[in-house]
């Protein structure tokens, strides 16, 4: 008799490999023809999440490409939680090291930018600054200490990760793009629930990292005219502000 932790673990990895978890069939044929197909189905499911999760990158790699990476990568990385909403950390990285895909070195990081998303709608919720806290803030710069909603995130990449996502959207112009130049995004979820990705310059990413680790506005603006004297973070901030992206520091310290 198998304990049933034991029992579990057979079936949870007789998922992906051939091994058969015991069963009750006399018969080891029926056993596989039993099991197969509910392999099959649970491999069909998590394919199928793993699609909605990175859409842009099944569009770039096409659709069995994208179904046979899937297959191994589940194999390799099934969910270790049945919140599928946290699966699928470790695709970018599978698709870094993946051989196939060494033709498009941006796919990874496309991939990251798909999962930063998920993240950004997942985030909790936190209320937005008013617009009072914001002119308060802003009158005392010097002092004043501000924070980023939970879904604000600063990816960079040394290719055009987010032009190439932007690209494949419903509705984009098609154009030429280079997929060698170096960009960064800005992830966040706008208070319509809708999450946006920006395209940052490196002083406004810069302005953007220092907020987030001290909250200073004066401070952080300081760090991005280290790269760009002339950086003027009021659209910035407005811009922030009018997503509801700017939130209390007393909010993150509670």
């Amino acid at each position: 008799m198998h304990s049933h932790p034991d029992l579990i673990g057979a079936f949870r990895d007789g998922l992906v490999t051939s091994t058969l978890p015991p069963g009750s069939a006399a018969d080891p044929a029926e056993i596989d023809r039993r099991f197969g197909v509910y392999r099959n189905n649970v491999a069909h499911s998590l394919t199928e999440a793993l699609a909605a999760r990175f859409p842009v990158v099944k569009a770039l790699v096409g659709d069995d490409f994208f179904r046979a990476t899937a297959r191994l990568f589940i194999a390799q990385h099934g969910p270790k939680t049945p919140i599928l909403m946290l699966w699928g950390d470790e695709f970018p990285g599978f698709l870094r090291s993946f051989p196939p895909a060494a033709g498009l070195p941006y796919l990874a990081d496309v991939a990251r930018l798909e999962y930063a998303r998920g993240l950004a709608y997942h985030a909790a919720d936190t209320p937005p600054l008013t617009a009072e806290a914001l002119a308060l803030a802003a009158a005392g710069a010097d002092t004043a200490r501000l924070a980023l909603h939970p879904s604000v995130q600063l990816l960079r990449a040394r290719h055009a990760f987010v032009t190439i996502w932007a690209a494949h959207q419903p509705g984009a112009a098609t154009s030429e793009i280079d997929p060698s130049q170096e960009e960064i995004a800005l992830v966040l979820r706008n208070r319509h629930l809708d999450v946006e990705v920006w395209r940052m310059t490196r002083a406004e990413s810069l302005f953007i990292a220092s907020l987030v680790k001290t909250g200073h506005l004066l401070g952080a603006a300081g760090a991005a005219r280290v790269v760009d004297p002339r950086f003027d973070p009021t659209h910035l901030i407005l811009r922030l502000s009018a997503a509801g992206a700017l939130i209390s520091r007393e909010t993150t310290d509670v």
